[in-house]
């Protein structure tokens, strides 16, 4: 610069807007900050009430039950074709066996190898019984029947399963040709475990 155009008020009036624009960089930044520390700080308090939040949720929340151990295992039949004074003998001859072996007698029945005990001017079998009969269509319901109460008592975790009762009703008889009545019969049978009724 020549000595006609230097003027030292204009060079302080640089120097003093540099100076101004500098504090107020260092403001905008110093702000900026604050802010980010603020926000951090809320975020900071709401984790902690959440926190204290899900404590006292589990804190008040009660202690979850285990569910009971089945003892039991039913198998209801509704409607069956078969006659309900047959189904009463059966229900008594597989009474307190194990469903296995209620299966395995049926199975003979059906093949008119072992006999039914009944009651009545019956004629009567070999073996150890008096009067019985082979009620082959019963029988074969009831396997059925009993198939199911075996996987029943195999989801209910059952360890020995017994057949305890087995109830014989009669259902609801639709007509059928010239009026006649049909046969049916409802049927309910509960197993439960062997220890179970041991520990009663």
């Amino acid at each position: 610069m020549t000595e006609k155009n230097y003027n030292p008020e204009q060079k302080n009036n640089k120097t003093i807007s540099k100076q101004q624009k500098a504090q107020k960089i260092q403001q905008q930044t110093a702000a900026k900050t604050e802010k980010l520390e603020k926000k951090e700080e809320i975020k900071t308090e709401i984790m902690e009430t959440n926190a204290k939040e899900k404590k006292e949720e589990t804190v008040s929340k009660p202690a979850v039950k285990e569910k009971p151990k089945k003892t039991k295992a039913v198998v209801n039949g509704i409607g069956i074709p078969i006659s309900t004074k047959q189904s009463m003998a059966i229900s008594r001859f597989i009474k307190r066996k194990k469903i296995e072996d209620a299966i395995r007698d049926l199975e003979n029945v059906a093949r008119l190898k072992k006999a039914v005990p009944m009651k009545g001017e019956i004629p009567h079998r070999k073996g150890e019984i008096m009067s019985g009969r082979f009620p082959q269509k019963a029988a074969k319901e009831f396997i059925i029947l009993l198939k199911s109460l075996a996987a029943n008592s195999i989801y209910n975790g059952l360890e020995e399963p017994i057949i305890t009762q087995s109830v014989p009703n009669l259902g609801a008889r639709p007509f059928g040709r010239r009026g006649i009545r049909k046969k049916r019969t409802n049927i309910t049978i509960i197993a439960e475990d062997k220890k179970a009724g041991s520990k009663k």
